[in-house]
């Protein structure tokens, strides 16, 4: 853990001096795809990216609002590439120059990241935490690919149920480097991944720097949830949209990039709704989404079999997951609910599931129908919300089970 880093940090002028040390440590040869080329699907943002840059027209402040897993960050990286780059060509960066050589390795000096973090154990509360805590574990994760999820970030910080989230030390140290003269004589490039995780504090000191811009800088934010910015933010920056990634592209990054066979890839893009991440999570045999399947399939059939006994017991393991697993699995029975309705028209064009889920749909989609499918996802909306609220996991699971039970027995 890098938390004794901020000791150097506060002393200027070695701030600067130290944090591209540490930025450069142990660097190796490992370069991550940092060019238009390298982003998965979304020609119509790269486009309209492409044309601010020709016209001259960059807003010193973008967001990037999009679903999990559409390629928000691996915009904002190859943006980033594309403003750094001194020898452009064919709407994207080089990628041979000395200035897309450090940032594909990201140890250009004048592209600089924040990101919600954790305070470690032990870590006193008179250090103000930042990225710069955590700059070796970052670059560790974007180096396996620019497509992660907030649950992949913790997991490389060593959180345990920490909440990560950004601080005003975090604007300080910001603030502190934007202070400083680009590098290269170019732009500077501050990428700010998940700013809605900004504390109060935070998010009033950043304020007052996208106000005040540093001359030739360029943020980016890549939110999820830009409904929790403050709307003085929000208003601030130019909102771009990142939809979800249409099947066809996903389907031939499959192929191209995985060496899928065409129909594996095919199922795949369909089922991952959009989203990258979903694709490479039905790849992954031991993925969360499998165990999330088993648990859907295991919760059906004891509610089928009226079995209150193990319902109590399924209730117990899933209370046992953290929050957050818990809601993105109760988001996977919903979609698997609309599914097994859907399965029920006969039409493979509505359809949206991997083998295994379908072949559970063959024999239970009759079971979720018009008189039940509403109720059933209200229950699991419910649920969603009630976790979301801190309720006690093990009752709100009970609870739920045995109301499908109830749901299940209705016909149409």
């Amino acid at each position: 853990m890098a938390v004794g880093r901020h000791l150097f940090y506060n002393y200027p002028p070695f701030c600067h001096v130290i944090r591209w040390i540490f930025r450069n440590f142990a660097a190796n040869t490992l370069v991550i795809g940092m060019k238009f080329s390298d982003v998965i699907g979304q020609e119509e943002v790269k486009q309209r990216l492409r044309q601010m840059v020709a016209e001259e027209r960059v807003p010193h402040a973008l967001m990037f609002c999009g679903p999990r897993g559409s390629g928000k960050m691996a915009l904002a990286l190859a943006f980033a590439s594309y403003l750094l780059c001194r020898d452009r060509r064919d709407g994207d960066s080089c990628g041979a120059c000395p200035q897309c050589a450090m940032t594909g390795k990201l140890a250009h000096p004048d592209l600089h990241f924040s990101y919600p973090v954790i305070r470690p154990s032990g870590t006193g509360s008179e250090h103000k935490m930042s990225s710069e805590d955590f700059a070796a574990e970052w670059r560790g994760l974007l180096m396996q690919g620019p497509y992660f999820t907030l649950e992949q970030w913790l997991a490389a910080m060593g959180a345990a149920n920490q909440q990560a989230q950004m601080g005003v030390g975090e604007s300080d140290a910001l603030s502190r480097t934007l202070s400083l003269k680009s590098s290269q004589g170019g732009y500077k490039v501050a990428i700010l991944w998940l700013p809605e995780r900004m504390n109060a504090e935070c998010a009033n000191k950043m304020l007052k720097l996208l106000e005040e811009p540093p001359q030739a800088t360029v943020f980016i934010l890549v939110c999820e949830e830009p409904g929790m910015l403050i709307d003085t933010i929000k208003s601030r920056a130019q909102r771009i949209d990142v939809r979800r990634i249409a099947d066809e592209d996903i389907e031939r990054a499959l192929v191209e990039r995985r060496g899928i066979d065409t129909d594996s890839a095919h199922r795949i893009a369909r089922a991952a709704g959009g989203s990258w991440l979903g694709a490479l999570e039905e790849l992954d045999a031991g993925s969360e989404k499998k165990e999330f399947l088993d648990m859907f399939i295991s919760l059906m059939r004891l509610a089928y079999m009226r079995k209150i006994k193990e319902l109590r017991k399924w209730s117990d393991t899933a209370a046992t997951l953290g929050r957050e697993r818990q809601r993105r699995m109760l988001e996977y029975f919903l979609r698997l609910v609309r599914e097994n309705f859907m399965y029920n028209f006969r039409n493979p064009q509505l359809c949206y599931m991997t083998r295994d889920e379908e072949n559970f749909a063959r024999n239970f989609s009759p079971y979720v129908n018009e008189a039940n499918v509403l109720e059933i996802s209200a229950m699991m909306n419910r649920a969603i919300r009630d976790i979301g609220q801190n309720a006690n996991a093990k009752i709100v699971f009970f609870d739920m089970a045995t109301n499908i039970i109830v749901a299940l027995i209705r016909k149409p």
